[in-house]
């Protein structure tokens, strides 16, 4: 079995803010070093499901987070950004049998992080075809255009809530819960060993062939907190400005739907 796990830092057990999660922060590699243990545990969960090849995209930041000396021999880490409009699932094909979230977080403009965010810090809010968007809605999405099931995800509680209908088949593992600027947050070993158990589950399941089927249509607006924004990018081929902070989009193409946020987000 091959699987492809994203691995994001703002949802795993032990972070609260933004400075949590940045490079030169002196707590930095703490988190750094839970991410990387979280990421270890889907890998033995998996492999105890039967996953014998797995491939991780080592999502936040500067994309080199993850201690990759820890990981296990079947694992090929995805460090770095290409460009690729796949972003956090780059490297993601038609030939995986399943897909892993790990350590994501609510959207933006939710509250159940004080993380919560949607690619970067530019946008209030984004809505596909009139549902906020989350980085998860946005990646599976691409797996499921792909033909490959999303079986797990990790995060916090908000996030895990908002994406359960999302997918048939959906496992979530909720490490942490918010209310403003505040998060209920596990012992990160607890943590760990729920998404190792949570992981064999879902990847244990009969989750062949059960993929979402996509809208024929995508509409996307993108609010920003800033109006300067909204200018500039209302320029993107095909975009529309809705308001002073608001655009539009509009395609029957999820590639196009993702080439899109690359470029406004």
């Amino acid at each position: 079995m091959k699987v492809f796990i994203s691995a994001d830092i703002e949802g795993v057990a032990t972070t609260l803010s933004h400075e949590d999660c940045r490079p030169g922060n002196p707590n930095y590699p703490y988190h750094c070093d839970e991410m990387t243990k979280e990421v270890l545990s889907a890998c033995e969960g998996a492999m105890e499901a039967g996953a014998d090849e797995i491939v991780i995209k080592d999502a936040h930041g500067p994309a080199c987070n993850i201690d990759s000396k820890v990981l296990p021999p079947c694992a090929q880490i995805i460090k770095g950004w290409s460009g690729h409009p796949y972003l956090m699932v780059e490297g993601l094909d038609k030939s995986f049998d399943a897909a892993l979230f790990v350590g994501y977080h609510s959207a933006a403009s939710r509250e159940g992080n004080p993380m919560s965010h949607t690619v970067s810090g530019r946008p209030a809010w984004i809505k596909l075809n009139g549902q906020i968007c989350s980085e998860f809605m946005m990646f599976s999405l691409c797996a499921a255009s792909l033909g490959v099931p999303t079986v797990y995800l990790s995060g916090d509680q908000q996030l895990c809530e908002d994406s359960q209908s999302l997918h048939p088949c959906l496992v979530t593992t909720a490490v942490k819960a918010g209310v403003g600027g505040a998060l209920r947050c596990l012992a990160p070993q607890k943590a760990q060993q729920l998404i190792r158990a949570d992981v064999k589950r879902a990847l244990s399941q009969s989750f062949q062939g059960k993929v979402p089927a996509l809208p024929q249509h995508f509409t996307v607006e993108v609010c920003y907190k800033d109006h300067n924004l909204a200018a500039k990018n209302a320029f993107y081929p095909g975009a529309h400005r809705l308001d002073d902070c608001t655009i539009s989009f509009e395609t029957d193409d999820y590639f196009e739907v993702m080439r899109f946020f690359r470029f406004v987000l």
